[in-house]
């Protein structure tokens, strides 16, 4: 069983597929980093200061008892929606143009492996005439 287990695991797919689950989640933190300090910001400012993060709307008020909170309040938090959204059109857009880009790649490269069409040969006059008087004798 674990001779199998490790074929199973020394297959180029699943090293491949590995390699690609660890890549894909740093690059999510790319994209994380780059909507959350970088995009939201500007978008943020361009629409008057606004924190989508902080962007609510309350259900339930909060039941205080002077400083102690009785039971919390209750809210949709759609500013984090909202950023986690555009967090994810921005990884679906990059994925979209990598996997394009790829495909492009690979287009170009079976073009330049594709052989070229192999021509007819070119049947002198006089052949073709014996040919054709060949296949009316046959008639």
């Amino acid at each position: 069983m674990l001779k199998e287990f490790k074929e199973f695991a020394m297959k180029g797919n699943v090293v491949d597929m590995a390699v690609g689950v660890v890549i894909g989640g740093a690059f999510g933190k790319i994209v994380t980093s780059l909507v959350n300090d970088l995009i939201m910001p500007l978008v943020g400012a361009l629409i008057g200061n606004v924190d989508f993060t902080t962007l609510s709307v309350t259900l339930r008020q909060a039941v205080m008892e002077g400083e102690n909170v009785i039971k919390p309040a209750v809210t949709l938090n759609y500013g984090n929606f909202i950023q986690t959204l555009v967090d994810f059109l921005i990884v679906a857009w990059c994925i979209f143009m990598v996997i394009k880009g790829i495909n492009k790649m690979k287009d170009l490269k079976k073009k330049e492996e594709e052989p070229a069409a192999p021509e007819e040969p070119v049947i002198p006059e006089d052949i073709q005439l014996l040919r054709e008087i060949r296949d009316s004798l046959k008639k």
